[in-house]
């Protein structure tokens, strides 16, 4: 399980989203529509991409 890891993509700006939405974004690293990036499938990544989930796509790697 350790080596896991998701593919996430953001797919809708972040303009006129709520703060909260746009700083989880931008700490999972996702600055720019397109930007891609790949993290660990953990309990605290899963709860990022819950609260985010209509900002980006996620697939496994």
């Amino acid at each position: 399980m350790a080596d896991k890891k998701l593919k996430i993509t953001l797919t809708k700006s972040l303009i006129g989203q709520v703060p909260k939405n746009r700083a989880i974004a931008e700490s999972m690293g996702l600055r720019k529509i397109g930007k891609t990036v790949v993290l660990p499938d953990n309990d605290a990544t899963k709860g990022q991409i819950r609260l985010i989930n209509h900002l980006v796509k996620v697939e496994e790697v």
